[in-house]
């Protein structure tokens, strides 16, 4: 099988020669830095560092919402907008880039540079934009966009509104290049206590954008996974109401359960789960994670990853065995 029929097999609940062997948000910077100290080779990019490794080739082509003049915030969280009457004029000069802007069309480039590769079937191609949380969050500023909800409710469905015709206007351009095999709404909206939003103000704020998204994109044949940190638990039924097939990254330090996950939700689709804390621990430790994750791995329909990017704890020595014990559960679970 090649890269894109497996990883398309097993998002179907297929049998398959192995599960894919990914990495879907591959590695910090200070992780590959800390590995070039510890011998590892110069010669590859980062993304083709996969292949190095023994991993199938995945790329990401996370799309921009913000054009390449789109001011910086002044610190990690800070807001962009201060006051609702600026939204309009911001947008019109910051957001929502179209072609002729450098990181658009530095976008379109590596999808355009991705097809060859992607339609012989080497390449997993996905491809992701921030979310009805994660977008107004990044405008609005942490703090501020958590009170939204009440303080401004039409300046949110606003921004959210804009954002899917967006969104929905790029799809054709996208789909005319190349068939990606998921789509990502990245949306960061759990923590390690569970969900940041109520159920009622996910049916009110978000559920309207992906009710009209998420149908075209399963017209178009791509499945949609959200992208949500912590414990994403008592979520997965309003996901399920919305249409999506999947979430992603099961983190392990927050709780997350893949095989109470994987009985309760067995049609759901389920990306990450490794436990990166047992990295730095040594092989023993590794292999204990993945009889963990056996279970769920054998039942079809996750594919098993880190649960974060790789941190830069674990050295070269350890990351190499990890891709080892992958590749021998990624068989053994099809046994």
């Amino acid at each position: 099988m090649t890269n894109v029929e497996r990883f398309n097999a097993a998002f179907s609940f297929e049998k398959t020669d192995r599960l894919p062997k990914i990495e879907w948000a591959a590695w910090w910077g200070a992780t590959i830095e800390n590995w070039f100290q510890q011998g590892l080779t110069r010669e590859y990019s980062w993304d083709r560092l996969q292949e190095y490794f023994g991993l199938d080739y995945m790329r990401r082509i996370w799309m921009p919402l913000q054009n390449k003049e789109c001011p910086k915030p002044k610190t990690h969280g800070a807001p962009l907008i201060f006051e609702e009457e600026e939204y309009e004029e911001f947008r019109d000069k910051y957001l929502f880039p179209k072609a002729g802007d450098a990181g658009y069309d530095a976008k379109i480039a590596a999808l355009k540079a991705l097809k060859e590769e992607h339609d012989k079937g080497d390449a997993i191609v996905w491809f992701s934009y921030d979310g009805f949380f994660w977008f107004p969050r990044v405008l609005l500023g942490i703090e501020p966009h958590l009170y939204s909800f009440y303080d401004y409710p039409e300046l949110y469905h606003k921004i959210c509104d804009d954002t899917c015709n967006y969104i929905l206007s790029n799809l054709d351009t996208i789909f005319d290049i190349l068939q990606p095999e998921f789509f990502v709404i990245s949306e960061d909206m759990s923590y390690n206590n569970g969900p940041m939003i109520s159920e009622a103000l996910f049916d009110e704020f978000l559920l309207p954008y992906y009710n009209r998204l998420i149908p075209e994109l399963h017209k178009r044949g791509c499945k949609v996974i959200i992208d949500t940190d912590g414990d994403v638990s008592l979520m997965i039924p309003w996901l399920i109401r919305a249409g999506i097939d999947g979430v992603l990254p099961l983190e392990r330090q927050a709780g997350v359960d893949i095989n109470k996950l994987r009985e309760k939700y067995p049609n759901f689709l389920f990306l990450g789960g490794f436990d990166k804390m047992t990295m730095t621990k040594g092989e023993e430790a590794m292999r204990s994670e993945f009889e963990r994750l056996l279970p769920a791995m054998k039942s079809g329909g996750f594919i098993p990853s880190v649960d974060h990017q790789t941190p830069p704890g674990v050295s070269l020595e350890n990351y190499r065995i990890y891709v080892k014990l992958l590749d021998e559960y990624a068989k053994k679970a099809m046994e």
